[in-house]
C-alpha cells in the first residue's frame, strides 16, 4: 500500500471527510480537502512533518507511514500487518505443535496438514523465525486473529490493534497495553 492509500484507509476508518482530516492538520478551509485528496491519491507525497501530524490527528503510530530503521522487528512487522489490510486473508498463522518423538533424528522439515481443511488447493509454504522479537510479535498477532475469527474482537477492534502496535500489545494477555484498542475500554 502506498502512503495515500494508507492515509484514506486510515481516514475513512475514523469516519473523517477529507476536509475535516485537512483542517484538523491546519489547511485553510478553502483547499483543505483538494491537499487531502492529492496525498490519497498519491499525487503529492506529504513531507515527514505533514505525515507526522497526520498520524496525530488519525490517532495512529506514524511508522504506519514511512520507516525510520528499515529492516528492524518492528518494520517487518507492519509490512505485514499492511498486506493483512490490502488482501484480508492473505496472511494465516497458525501454532505448531511440538512432536514429542526423536529429536533431530533426520533433515526433515515437512509440516503435515489435513487436506479437508480450509487450507489451499496447493501445499503453502511455512516459516518460522529464530528471533525472539519477531516470534513474540507473530504469537500476539496469532492470537488477535483467532479472536476475530471466533468472534471475540471485531475487525474494527482487529484494525485498531494493528494500527497503533506495539503500543497495543499486552503480551497474549500477561500486561496492559499502552493504548486501550478493545471497544468499551478507555478511549485512545
Amino acid at each position: 500500500m502506498t502512503v495515500g492509500d494508507k492515509i484514506k484507509k486510515i481516514r475513512t476508518f475514523r469516519g473523517m471527510t477529507q476536509k475535516e482530516l485537512g483542517l484538523a492538520i491546519g489547511f485553510d478551509e478553502k483547499g483543505a480537502d483538494n491537499r487531502i485528496a492529492q496525498y490519497e491519491t498519491n499525487y503529492r507525497v506529504p513531507k515527514t512533518e505533514m505525515l507526522d501530524k497526520i498520524a496525530e490527528v488519525l490517532r495512529v503510530n506514524r511508522q504506519n507511514f514511512y520507516t525510520v530503521a528499515p529492516g528492524c522487528a518492528e518494520d517487518f512487522m507492519r509490512t505485514f500487518f499492511w498486506l493483512d489490510e490490502d488482501t484480508p486473508g492473505a496472511i494465516r498463522l497458525f501454532q505448531l505443535v511440538r512432536n514429542p518423538g526423536k529429536y533431530n533424528l533426520l533433515d526433515d522439515t515437512d509440516v503435515r496438514y489435513n487436506d479437508n481443511d480450509d487450507w489451499p488447493a496447493h501445499a503453502p509454504v511455512g516459516m518460522y523465525f529464530q528471533y525472539g522479537l519477531v516470534d513474540e510479535f507473530m504469537r500476539e498477532w496469532l492470537l488477535r486473529q483467532q479472536e476475530l475469527h471466533d468472534g471475540e474482537i471485531t475487525r474494527e477492534e482487529y484494525l485498531e490493534w494493528k494500527l497503533n502496535w506495539p503500543d497495543t500489545c499486552d503480551d497474549c494477555g500477561k500486561c496492559e497495553p499502552k493504548i486501550q484498542w478493545r471497544k468499551g475500554e478507555a478511549n485512545l
